[in-house]
């Protein structure tokens, strides 16, 4: 019996709270693949309500309006999703604030999309955890909220938490969610309804989403994530990196500091294991072979580092499919 079959006998509860001003693939990015789960697995394995901070419906920035249940009358749930984009600070109410704190130990999970996380910050529900942000507001975010340990990665789970920086990592998020509920493989079927792949780690900084504003204001780290992805195979050392971009190896330690919040040595290697994820998933190549297309001498760390990335082994990976 799969994992998929062993499941509860009532779908799991989930209440989506969208605030105004939210992008509308964000709010996609939340719901649809709840939808597409249950239409995978031939049965209801989500139940969702849509949920607003008040009576009053909410308008997306598409002009598309969304009616729910006011947040005030939802006393639990398995999981809750928060979805928001725009006007943070206006839709922090202390009204808001006060449920999300009232519904926060009710809730199995909770998950924040986008601008989301900035709300669960300011309800104080962040602290000591790890979290992150859309990348143009990391910085920001850091600075507000000390108590937070705030990533730059495209999604962070942490303890019941999970927070992701934009809709495709919001899909990304939601795809691990249905994975650890339901299984990997519908986890795969679902992402290949979309014709999605998601092979980047959680851990992998936001920087695709961020490469032009890498070049604007982190030119070095931009040619140097360039250089990283052209030599996946036969990989540069830190300092040979650093004697390309006529930096000491220490100064380039701090640029990658301060854009993407990781080191040189730990981005290079997030960029190696997801082209292996990739290799494991598009391709029948030998794990051998995978370890040494991505730069592995030695296929015991290779294994070990993979593992370490993406919860199971390559072998494990492919037998979910």
């Amino acid at each position: 019996m799969t994992q998929a079959e062993k499941i509860i006998s009532k779908p799991l509860d989930t209440a989506v709270l969208v605030l105004g001003d939210s992008n509308t693939l964000s709010f996609a990015a939340a719901v649809d693949p709840l939808r597409a789960a249950n239409r995978r697995a031939g049965r209801a394995l989500f139940s969702w309500r849509f949920v607003t901070p008040t009576e009053a419906p909410v308008r997306l920035t598409s002009g598309i309006e969304v009616h729910g249940t006011p947040l005030a009358a939802v006393e639990a749930c398995d999981v809750l999703i928060v979805v928001a984009g725009f006007n943070l600070d206006a839709h922090a109410t202390p009204h808001l604030l006060a449920a999300l704190r009232r519904l926060a130990p009710r809730a199995g999970q909770i998950a924040a999309i986008d601008g989301a996380s900035w709300l669960l910050a300011r309800a104080e529900l962040l602290n000591g955890q790890s979290a992150t942000t859309h990348w143009e507001d990391l910085e920001r975010f850091a600075a507000r909220f000390e108590a937070v340990e705030t990533l730059p990665h495209r999604f962070v789970q942490s303890g019941k938490f999970a927070t992701a920086g934009a809709a495709m990592p919001g899909l990304d998020m939601m795809l691990r969610l249905i994975g650890e509920h339901f299984g990997a493989r519908l986890a795969q079927e679902v992402a290949g309804a979309f014709l999605h792949d998601p092979s980047q780690p959680a851990d992998l900084p936001q920087n695709p989403a961020s490469r032009q504003s890498l070049a604007r204001h982190h030119p070095a780290v931009a040619r140097a994530l360039a250089l990283m992805q052209s030599h996946v195979e036969t990989p540069l050392s830190i300092a040979a990196l650093a004697a390309r971009l006529s930096l000491s190896p220490r100064v380039l330690e701090l640029r990658f500091k301060a854009a993407l919040g990781q080191s040189p040595k730990a981005t290079y290697l997030a960029l190696r294991l997801s082209e292996a994820h990739r290799l494991a998933l598009d391709t029948s190549l030998p794990v051998q072979d995978i370890a040494l297309a991505t730069g592995f001498a030695s296929q015991a760390s290779f294994a070990r580092a993979f593992q370490k990335a993406h919860g199971r082994s390559l072998r494990a990976l492919r037998q979910e499919r």
